[in-house]
């Protein structure tokens, strides 16, 4: 089974103003005359970290990470109290990564992406067929409404119910009727009292930190449930959801077939609780050049040894 590379830091870095008063951050790491590829993270407002250096041969590739708008080291931060989510779109973040290939120098580069780091993988390649070498994605995620109402409104409970309590617990009753717990959410992580929006925002990251391992990770929660992470991941997510990620539902499957030709894999765990293989199946059905992993031992994250393999048997491959 492959596992993470060794550790490496970043030997460049930078703020990249994208416009809308949004500073973007990015960095550079392994082989600078190597392939490109860029990672982008999950959410979204999830964030990169350095182990996401680590799923790329530091000999082989230039390996390109940002932070989306909003999150991690970009500013302004969304966990502050007068966050405006205006200008942070799907469409805001294809055009940044277009931005940043630029300000790089990037002819073409690979684009990997797991969770909702897919679903942008797909939506900037289908807009920029020509500038994307290989196409690697995991934990398939297209913001069908199918699958927000999955995770997000109660089918799930039925796999988590003692998790789903909670999850429901932090919406008054009179907010439940409406319907649409996702809705309800909105209008608690708006509220300017952090008494509020701050326990809303825990409740909300929590929710989907206990669900995205096989097994329970009680560090990964606890990561999540840091005020400070939870808010700004509870407001971009949920501002991404309430609009349905500015899709028309079903399009990322719909437009796949502009991918043709482009090498893909994708790789998918069988008991993905937060992104359920459905949707992995259905992209692997529009696009059937592409290499299909269904991992049989596995659930959402990218670090399950099954889907680590399968993740580092591709990039590896694609590195040549």
């Amino acid at each position: 089974m492959r596992s993470l590379y060794p550790a490496i830091e970043p030997h460049d870095t930078g703020m990249l103003d994208v416009g809308d008063g949004h500073l973007v951050y990015w960095e550079v790491s392994g082989n600078p005359g190597g392939k490109p590829v860029v990672f982008l993270h999950g959410g979204p407002g999830g964030g990169t970290s350095p182990d996401h250096r680590r799923l790329f041969d530091p000999a082989l590739y230039r390996i390109i990470l940002l932070d989306q708008r909003g999150c991690g080291n970009s500013t302004p931060h969304s966990s502050a109290p007068d966050a405006d989510l205006t200008s942070n779109t799907t469409w805001h973040l294809v055009a940044d990564l277009e931005l940043l290939r630029e300000h790089l120098g990037v002819t073409t580069w690979q684009v990997f992406g797991g969770s909702w780091g897919s679903t942008l993988a797909l939506a900037y390649a289908e807009t920029h067929p020509d500038r994307v070498s290989e196409l690697v994605l995991r934990g398939i995620f297209t913001l069908r409404e199918s699958e927000l109402h999955w995770f997000y409104e109660g089918p799930a409970s039925n796999i988590y119910p003692d998790l789903w309590e909670p999850f429901l617990a932090a919406v008054p009753e009179a907010q439940r009727t409406s319907g649409s717990l996702i809705a309800a959410y909105s209008s608690l992580l708006a509220d300017p009292d952090p008494a509020v929006h701050g326990p809303a925002a825990v409740a909300w990251a929590t929710w989907e930190a206990s669900g995205i391992t096989l097994l329970p990770r009680p560090e990964l929660v606890a990561r999540f449930a840091d005020p400070t992470y939870a808010i700004a991941f509870a407001r971009i997510e949920n501002h991404y959801f309430m609009h349905k990620g500015w899709f028309e539902d079903g399009q990322l499957i719909r437009d796949a077939h502009l991918l043709a030709g482009i090498p893909t894999v994708i790789v998918q765990g069988r008991y993905d609780m937060c992104t359920p293989a459905t949707t992995a199946w259905d992209l692997h059905r529009a696009l059937p050049e592409a290499e299909f992993r269904l991992i049989d031992d596995a659930g959402h994250a990218f670090d399950e040894p099954g889907i680590l393999d399968a993740l580092i048997t591709a990039t590896d491959r694609f590195a040549h």
